[in-house]
């Protein structure tokens, strides 16, 4: 590990009297340096997605195109493992930075004709964009351990969740900017590779320089105690041990990779994000090629997917909370149900664009909010030095096996030589497995909530 990422020495306590203002000071600041940072690296992951149908005009194939951006995919769950183990012995302060940065520039050279020369050097850059926006998640489930207990942890991770969308929905918008800017200033031969690639990269690069201004690493750093003794909220497992800094064979061989729980929750996160990024990742495409949609249509689309989240989640956070006191697996069995159900009438309505719209608006309502509450379990599952590697584990799974494997490649094999109707019935057959898995980890997490009450 580099020296300057090591994180920051433990600092003499300040006074008692000044802990109270300083901790809820820097909550607020640090909550807002990951949230904005986190979303802009979604400014940045999925571009390719909307450059799909130019590319397409250009005579590039779906199945073509498709295993291009399953490098994305695969990179992106490589590095939310692996770099989650070096995350959780960084400083997160600068971690998230400098992987916004490097996924910045790549996108900006995947939008040059370079980037574009052929289908090898576009898997290549989203090899590339992939492995550098893994450096996100991380650092971020490395903060919100080490700043917000465990009591207050799925409140504050269901509200922090919500940047995906906002970054997510954002990019449909910054894309429709950019190109309006473009236009403007008269450059139409490039318009949308300014559109797609640049005018969002360098958006990200400014936010890049705001996130490293606004996180700190840890209480401790600050010379604050740590959030579990400010908060008098003690894990069931926790001790001053908690507090050290892991080697990476305890982070890997000690406390996930020995994990049967956490092993059993990654699995059911593979088919979870199947879905996510099966529909979010050809929505452009399909709505391009069987509906006829119009550039500015599909972005409004993609921003309505994401932007739908935000309630959504909220929901699948209360519901698992309030109704279910904490039975995550439940709450996800009738979300992903209701995403089925979606699912069917996005891909069969014969009433027009308005119910077509509202019935993608309904899946991305209803996805994410499995996928968050997958990403707390695992925080849950892991002592807080090595919670990005456990999110990492999930995460390996979700994006390699589900968004890789299954929703990029099988997906776009399948569009292309079997038609769209294939694909959709793959989506279904994702959304039963998903809801079979969930309902073989309904026991262990029964258990585990026993245990711990």
């Amino acid at each position: 590990m580099l020296n300057f990422l090591q994180p920051p020495a433990h600092q003499p306590a300040i006074a008692p009297e000044k802990v109270d203002a300083h901790y809820k000071r820097l909550r607020w600041q640090v909550f807002i340096g990951v949230f904005i940072g986190y979303a802009a690296y979604y400014l940045v992951r999925k571009n390719f997605s909307l450059a799909m149908p130019y590319l397409m005009e250009m005579g590039f194939s779906k199945a073509d195109l498709g295993l291009a951006f399953s490098l994305n995919a695969t990179a992106y769950g490589l590095s939310k493992f692996l770099m989650g183990g070096i995350s959780d012995r960084s400083n997160a302060r600068l971690f998230l930075p400098l992987g916004l940065l490097l996924a910045s520039v790549a996108t900006i050279l995947a939008g040059t004709s370079i980037g574009m020369y052929n289908i090898t050097v576009m898997a290549v850059f989203q090899f590339l964009i992939g492995w550098f926006g893994g450096m996100g998640w991380p650092p971020c489930g490395r903060v919100m351990t080490h700043w917000f207990s465990v009591k207050e942890r799925g409140t504050k991770m269901a509200i922090w969740n919500l940047a995906h969308n906002v970054g997510g929905g954002l990019l449909g918008q910054v894309v429709k900017w950019g190109l309006l800017f473009a236009a403007s200033l008269g450059v139409s031969s490039f318009a949308w590779q300014f559109g797609v690639f640049y005018f969002p990269a360098a958006i990200s690069i400014v936010i890049a320089l705001i996130a490293l201004l606004l996180i700190r690493d840890n209480p401790r750093s600050k010379g604050l105690p740590s959030i579990e003794v400010y908060k008098n909220d003690y894990p069931a497992n926790y001790s001053a041990e908690s507090e050290r800094v892991l080697t990476t064979k305890e982070i890997f061989f000690k406390y996930v990779l020995t994990n049967k729980t956490l092993w059993f929750v990654a699995v059911a996160n593979a088919f979870v994000y199947f879905i996510r990024y099966g529909v979010q990742d050809w929505t452009p495409a399909y709505l391009t090629e069987v509906k006829g949609y119009s550039t500015e249509a599909i972005a409004n689309a993609y921003s309505y997917y994401e932007w739908a989240a935000i309630p959504g989640t909220l929901l699948c956070g209360w519901v698992s909370d309030k109704l279910f006191k904490g039975k995550r697996a439940m709450t996800t069995i009738i979300f992903m149900t209701l995403v089925m159900a979606a699912i069917v009438v996005y891909w069969l309505s014969p009433f027009g664009a308005t119910v077509d719209i509202v019935a993608l608006t309904a899946i991305g309502f209803f996805i994410y909010g499995p996928v968050m509450l997958i990403g707390v379990h695992a925080l849950d599952l892991a002592p807080k030095n090595a919670a990005g590697t456990a999110a990492g584990l999930t995460g390996f799974f979700g994006y390699f096996v589900g968004t890789s494997l299954l929703a990029n490649i099988l997906m776009g094999q399948i569009a292309e030589h079997y038609g769209w109707a294939a694909g959709f019935q793959l989506l279904i057959g994702g959304c039963v497995m998903a809801i079979l898995l969930m309902l073989f980890t309904y026991k262990a997490e029964k258990k585990i909530n026993h245990q711990t009450n």
